[in-house]
């Protein structure tokens, strides 16, 4: 049999590189070469369990398997649901109490983080650590989950037959080689240094500085966002106001994109569709709006099919996820510190799939409570479409006289 003093040196050269298992077959061999009272050495050598000692000899003797199983079945601590069958039904009472039938939980208006869930299962009884509150969750088929804009409230009945509509004379338009848009106003952004939302990679410990607080300066203005996508070609127009967001601001932000983009696109166009929201600047009961767009008809000569999305529906339109949705992705964490910034910001914007912008700023001053009398409406060369001319309707070019705004 090996002496204490081999087994000992043996022990502290090999074990620190075995796991469980081979540690309990290599002593059990050991042990078995040993002979009588080779359990009892091995045990006191290493410094392990004579029982471990024994269960490597009965392993050894019933023949091992090669195997990946560190531990033997059953071996190992037990599950906290064996131990505690009652957790499982508290921890999904703490998470959804009011689908449980459980509104007086205390955690009904509480943030349920793991530390949070742990505190109060420990004190009902359910002694669990935050990592194991975790474990627990994802057993019940829980996960970590934003809340989903998806209830739009009570939806029009045409909703669905809108967006066909919209689908279909959108594909007629670009069957035909003409030019389709989506127009919209993106979000106003305080003008400032001011915190914005998003992460980027800076050098260790050099934060960008910004107020510690998002009160705007009322003598900055806000800046106004009006933005142009042009389907077919992935690119982008946007004009930058600081002033008001109206029709007239609207108009003018489509003009400049036919200008400096559009007929340069499309040379030989004759019709151009635009898609928007049911609201704002280019409301489809806007009076001014449809008078502005006979004039841009008047200048262009060009036949404007208007097609608006039903209400509540605004993030259908194209320009959402197609244009503005990058743009924020691109200055995410950047201060929108001057106009200027967040011209060339926008301007900067592009992505994998060829998505380019042009921006400009618009400094122009745009007044509100224009009134549109029944005349200058009238004027309007407005043909509504069979199908909801209140949201479909298209204004043709005609030598009449279109109505000037009063500035």
């Amino acid at each position: 049999m090996l002496d204490r003093e081999t087994l000992t040196f043996v022990g502290q050269k090999i074990q620190p590189h075995l796991d469980e298992r081979l540690t309990r077959l290599l002593a059990g061999t050991i042990a078995r070469a040993c002979g009588r009272g080779g359990v009892s050495a091995v045990a006191s050598a290493w410094d392990i369990s004579r029982n471990t000692v024994i269960d490597g000899t009965k392993e050894i003797d019933s023949g091992a398997v090669v195997t990946s199983r560190i531990r033997r079945p059953g071996a190992g601590r037990k599950r906290i649901e064996d131990t505690d069958p009652e957790i499982l039904a508290a921890l999904d009472g703490l998470v959804e109490p009011t689908e449980r039938g459980d509104p007086m939980c205390p955690l009904r208006w509480t943030t349920k983080s793991l530390r949070t869930l742990s505190g109060e299962l420990t004190r009902l009884g359910h002694t669990v650590a935050p990592d194991t509150v975790a474990s627990l969750l994802r057993y019940l088929g829980y996960s970590l989950q934003a809340p989903s804009k998806t209830l739009e409230g009570k939806q029009h009945s045409d909703r669905d037959a809108q967006f066909h509509y919209i689908n279909d004379t959108a594909k007629a338009f670009l069957n035909d080689s003409q030019p389709v848009i989506s127009v919209d106003t993106k979000k106003k952004e305080l003008v400032g240094n001011y915190s914005n939302t998003g992460q980027e990679y800076r050098p260790q410990g050099e934060k960008r500085q910004v107020n510690g607080h998002d009160f705007p300066d009322p003598e900055v203005p806000k800046a106004i966002p009006y933005g142009i996508y042009d389907m077919f070609r992935n690119e982008g127009w946007v004009s930058v106001g600081d002033h008001n967001d109206t029709a007239q601001f609207a108009i003018a932000s489509i003009r400049s994109w036919w200008q400096n983009m559009g007929r340069t696109a499309y040379p030989d166009a004759t019709r151009l569709m635009i898609t928007a929201d049911c609201g704002g600047s280019n409301a489809a009961r806007s009076r001014l709006f449809k008078v502005e767009l006979a004039t841009f008809v008047a200048d262009t000569g060009l036949e404007i099919t208007l097609c608006h999305f039903p209400p509540g529906t605004s993030k259908w339109n194209k320009i959402e996820h197609r244009l503005f949705s990058h743009i924020s992705m691109n200055w995410k964490a950047h201060p929108l510190e001057s106009l200027r910034t967040i011209v060339e910001l926008i301007g900067a914007t592009t992505t994998r799939t060829g998505l380019k912008v042009k921006a400009e700023r618009d400094n122009r001053v745009y007044p509100t409570g224009i009134k549109v009398t029944d005349k200058e409406l009238a004027a309007v060369p407005l043909t509504r479409h069979e199908f909801h001319g209140d949201w479909n309707y298209t204004i043709r070019h005609t030598p009449r006289r279109t109505p000037q705004r009063r500035e």
